[in-house]
């Protein structure tokens, strides 16, 4: 079963049990409707969480989970990983992917030659940034249309038609 990550779990807040999470997600608003997530410090090790109450406020989720009534008990999935599966994953909308759509794509230059493949897509604060193996190298490209003539996420290929600026 392949696992997608949509939170990260920070800290607890209070004495109840309730979590603090950073969204992983284009879709916040999911936090207030998913009943149950897979959770753990790794795809490998998760086990099932259910939700008992979910709030959004200031950017973060705000979770109780059942069997998570107290400040150490919260403290102990501090740093777990909040999963779901494909099937819970909601469509994107044109122009947008997500990132396990995006890791794997042929990046193309200028004359749609092949020079490298996409491995990683890293947040920063201004923009998305594609992490491109390039042979033994790794070249980081903002992923924004300064650089980025196409996005085909039907043939898996990102145009950047001034790769060689990065060389």
């Amino acid at each position: 079963m392949e696992l997608y990550i949509t939170g990260v779990i920070l800290k607890p807040k209070g004495l109840q049990g309730e979590v603090k999470v950073e969204l992983v997600t284009d879709f916040p608003e999911t936090f207030l409707s998913r009943r149950e997530y897979y959770a753990g410090k790794s795809e490998d090790s998760v086990e099932r969480l259910k939700v008992k109450k979910a709030a959004l406020a200031a950017g973060f989720a705000w979770l109780f989970f059942e069997g998570i009534d107290t400040m150490e008990k919260a403290e102990a999935l501090a740093g777990w990983k909040l999963f779901v599966t494909e099937d819970q994953l909601l469509p994107q909308p044109a122009n947008r992917a997500y990132v396990h759509e995006i890791i794997g794509m042929k990046v193309l230059d200028r004359n749609r030659t092949e020079v490298g493949v996409v491995t990683s897509v890293v947040r920063m604060p201004a923009n998305e940034v594609y992490e491109v193996k390039v042979g033994e190298k790794k070249i980081l490209v903002p992923a924004i249309d300064e650089f980025v003539e196409e996005f085909n996420l039907g043939e898996k290929h990102i145009v950047i038609p001034r790769f060689d600026e990065f060389l």
